[in-house]
């Protein structure tokens, strides 16, 4: 398993599908992630920080765990077959609970829970970046940096 960060969420065009966009910590490979248009916004939610007047469903589960004493020691993300990726949420007790990789890292971010990649789906799934499309990489940044989740709204 790899540590990976959060880079951050945007909409791929011309399809319109948001990705979320993990960064191995201790190498050069990036892993997209299609997800559906409301994880993407929890996700943007909690990287920006906003907290909405009630609470969404990640915070919801955020509560319930907290409520119940159960720590969330950390994400996996463990496989992926035919373009689909699979998660699991590690409890501190040893519980582990399947879900998917969006669920996952939105509720990652609001307990500042680590993710990890499987070396296996980083090797299948990963993309390296060389030094040279690194500009690229900063263009999607500054992205990130502009993007509201209100972009991820559906009309």
């Amino acid at each position: 398993m790899r540590e990976v960060d959060v880079m951050g969420v945007r909409v791929e065009m011309p399809s319109n599908q948001p990705i979320v966009l993990l960064r191995e910590v201790t190498g050069d490979r990036y892993l997209p992630i299609w997800i559906g248009a409301a994880e993407a916004t929890a996700i943007a939610f909690a990287q920006q920080g906003v907290v909405p007047p009630r609470p969404l469903t990640h915070d919801l589960m955020k509560d319930i765990l907290a409520a119940v004493g159960s720590e969330l020691e950390q994400v996996q993300i463990v496989d992926v077959r035919d373009g689909v990726f699979y998660a699991t949420l590690v409890f501190a007790d040893g519980a582990e609970v399947s879900a998917r990789p969006s669920d996952s890292i939105a509720l990652a971010l609001r307990m500042g829970t680590t993710i990890y990649c499987a070396d296996g789906v980083l090797d299948e799934a990963g993309l390296a970046v060389p030094a040279e499309e690194e500009d690229e990489v900063e263009r999607f940044r500054e992205f990130l940096d502009h993007v509201s989740p209100e972009d991820f709204e559906s009309d």
